[in-house]
């Protein structure tokens, strides 16, 4: 015991630093490019603080839904997008049962759930089946599933059925009667929903604003309280998860398969629980984000959730195999305020705000590959240092 900690003592205050800034790099990086992009782009910081606390009670939930199948060692679930397409179906219905406030909310939830978790038992088959290679399996699986989602909404959906039963003379359909929802041709819904029943009613439950005194000028902004309290109860589940049986589980799991499994713990079935949980909190988690936005893209809406959420953590510092839920609310933050100031900021400085539009882009899916590739040095450089450490090397 006393060589391990002498061991630790022995690095000096340089290779400390330069392991914090290997460990950080990605938040690191953005951080500076934020500080560089602000002042360009011309928002005061009013705004700013009120476009921050919007986005953190939009998208938050969403990104908190990643943090289980990572502490079980499954890695970015990339399929969380399935658990998005099961809360918009519930969306659909409700706004065609025109349930309306809390209640069409509750409702949607109600609806999507048991879809998610159907959803998710066929997810977390499938990754047992890929292990090793959990990330880019999921990520397929959300494009067959996309299709199966599409079919059914647009032609399932509506007012006649397009689906015939062989030598029955029945039709397969959902019914949509609300002529708003449905295409003029009598199936499929429409691509754009309008959410007015809904709309930031969560955000809303509890109006609080405050005035702040920032930048030498006094603003009011309007916090979401009721999307925070709802945030802040996930966060305590979480904290409370890790706790129980099945999260210490899962944390072995996620350290060493074989160990777990060979200490009796039933791995397969844990991992899919894992995988389970997650797109059904990812359900809620869609539901959340659009109730905010307060319009609905039927074929497009969900194609992203994955990829932003999981930029947005790995920008706030997670790796593949560890995340925290201080990760998820500073990559939020991060991430979120480069998408607010880099149009402008592109067009201060060529004159074009499409550069910024393009810079999202390069940021949610370069960010996921650069992150992967600095895990992958993180791991080589941590094993070299614990080497040197146990070799007593200065």
């Amino acid at each position: 015991m006393m060589g391990d900690s002498n061991a630790g003592q022995k690095f000096t205050a340089s290779e400390n630093i330069r392991h914090f800034l290997i460990s950080n790099a990605v938040p690191i990086i953005f951080i500076g490019l934020s500080a560089a992009a602000i002042p360009l782009s011309g928002f005061s910081a009013g705004y700013l603080v009120q476009e921050m606390l919007t986005r953190l009670a939009r998208n938050s939930f969403l990104v908190l839904s990643l943090l289980i199948p990572i502490m079980a060692g499954m890695g970015l679930n990339f399929g969380m997008v399935l658990g998005a397409m099961a809360g918009q179906i519930g969306l659909i219905l409700v706004t065609d049962w025109s349930v309306v406030g809390i209640p069409g909310m509750i409702l949607a939830a109600i609806i999507s759930m048991p879809i998610a978790a159907l959803l998710g038992l066929i997810c977390g088959k499938v990754l047992n089946m890929a292990k090793g290679r959990e990330m880019v399996t999921s990520y397929i699986l959300g494009f067959f599933i996309n299709g199966v989602y599409q079919f059914v909404v647009l032609y399932l959906f509506g007012m006649r059925g397009i689906l015939s039963v062989p030598f029955t003379g029945t039709e397969i359909r959902i019914p949509i009667t609300n002529p708003q929802l449905v295409l003029s041709r009598g199936y499929g819904i429409r691509n754009a929903i309008n959410l007015t029943g809904i709309r930031r009613v969560l955000d809303n439950a509890f109006p609080f604003s405050m005035h702040l005194n920032i930048g030498g000028g006094t603003s009011t902004i309007n916090i979401p309280a009721g999307t925070f309290i709802l945030i802040a109860a996930f966060c305590v589940f979480i904290v409370w998860f890790r706790r129980t049986k099945l999260g210490q589980d899962m944390r072995a799991i996620g350290q060493d398969m074989a160990i777990a499994d060979s200490s009796g713990i039933a791995v397969e079935r844990t991992r899919i629980i894992a995988i389970v949980i997650s797109t059904m909190l990812a359900a809620f988690g869609q539901i959340i984000f659009l109730q905010n936005i307060g319009t609905m893209n039927t074929y497009n809406s969900h194609e992203q959730t994955g990829m932003f959420s999981i930029a947005a953590l790995l920008i706030g510092g997670a790796t593949v195999s560890k995340a925290s839920i201080a990760n998820v609310f500073i990559g939020v933050t991060l991430f979120h305020l480069m998408f607010v100031v880099s149009p402008m900021a592109g067009k201060e400085l060529i004159g074009q705000a499409q550069l910024g539009e393009y810079f999202r882009v390069f940021v949610s899916y370069g960010i996921i590959a650069v992150s992967l590739v600095l895990h992958a040095w993180k791991r080589m450089q941590e094993r070299e240092r614990a080497r040197r450490g146990l070799r007593g090397e200065g």
